[in-house]
């Protein structure tokens, strides 16, 4: 187990190992609050753009559904009227700041979530690490609204609107920040943020909640889509490069599918040898895109669901609709 896995094995409860990480924590600490004030000071330059900027984040290191919940939101967006683009930092890709992700684009290049993004949406997406840059990109494409996949941290991009999103299982671990937690920011910043979503479990005060289900899914090799049920008496293998992949491996479960389950790190870089031979393999979309170079007729991605409510929808209009009539 890698050096990083054995520490956020610690992160969800209050451990020996987590009280020695505190001093860590309070450097960190005193990291972001400098930033803080120099952001308020005027040090440091916060850009500002002639289109709303929806940022959705979230308060912990790892996933919690950011990106399903992105393109769920700019398709939702689309159905009203409005058009809109994605800005995301292209984790681990080669692209340069401000690049957009081309049809079939190589997510060695722009990363997975980027590549899923452009595929399932067919909206602009724009890969930059220094976010302001995408942002002013897509504002080239005739783009109204832009959301950032993450970037709740990323105080140098204006924004008109912030979104966090809160894990119903993990929550905010044992409260802690990194590195003896799992926290990027205290937790209470969440207050500050315009809309609060709960996914999975029971939403608090002020909270809506999200949930995710499975969908279709799809062969790799020739695009055929069928439904879960009809995998019921094969023998599957299940792969997931993600964040708590036994969240997957239990969602397929629930379909009453037998599975061997594969998992490997979030972002994994997959290979030909990743992948079961000799049997029908059911994997998540984000990892789809990385093996879909390589992919045979067994090979399935499996779509996932995510119902935003449109009570939230209404709310997020509210709030950007004047800085986009005033554009």
């Amino acid at each position: 187990m890698a050096f990083a896995d054995r520490i956020q094995r610690h992160w969800r409860s209050v451990s020996v190992v987590s009280v020695l990480l505190i001093p860590l924590s309070l450097v960190y600490w005193g990291v972001i609050k400098s930033r803080q004030a120099a952001y308020r000071l005027g040090l440091l330059r916060v850009h500002r753009f002639r289109a709303p900027v929806v940022v959705v984040g979230n308060l912990t290191v790892g996933g919690t559904g950011k990106t399903p919940f992105v393109i769920a939101l700019a398709e939702q967006l689309k159905q009203r009227g409005w058009s809109p683009g994605i800005v995301s930092r292209g984790y681990q890709g080669e692209a340069c700041d401000g690049e957009l992700v081309p049809a079939g684009g190589d997510p060695r290049r722009f990363g997975d979530e980027p590549v899923l993004a452009a595929q399932k949406t067919g909206l602009p997406v724009a890969v930059s690490r220094r976010r302001a840059h995408g942002v002013e990109r897509l504002l080239k494409e005739s783009v109204d609204v832009v959301i950032s996949d993450d970037g709740l941290q990323h105080h140098s991009m204006g924004r008109s609107a912030e979104i966090a999103i809160i894990d119903g299982v993990e929550g905010f671990g044992n409260g802690f920040l990194l590195p003896a937690g799992p926290l990027r920011e205290p937790a209470a910043r969440v207050k500050s943020v315009d809309i609060r979503v709960r996914r999975g479990g029971e939403p608090g005060p002020g909270e809506y909640r999200v949930d995710v289900s499975l969908g279709l899914v799809r062969n790799l090799k020739t695009g055929e889509e069928a439904s879960l049920h009809a995998f019921r008496d094969e023998t599957l293998a299940a792969v997931a490069g993600i964040h708590r992949p036994e969240r997957f491996f239990q969602l397929l479960k629930q379909y009453g599918l037998t599975i061997s389950e594969h998992p490997f790190p979030d972002h994994h870089q997959f290979v030909p040898e990743d992948v079961p031979a000799n049997c029908t393999v059911l994997m998540t979309e984000k990892d789809a895109v990385k093996c879909a170079r390589f992919a045979s007729h067994r090979c399935w991605a499996v779509t996932q669901v995510t119902k935003i409510p449109e009570a939230l929808i209404d709310e997020l209009e509210r709030i950007i609709r004047p800085t986009a009539n005033a554009a």
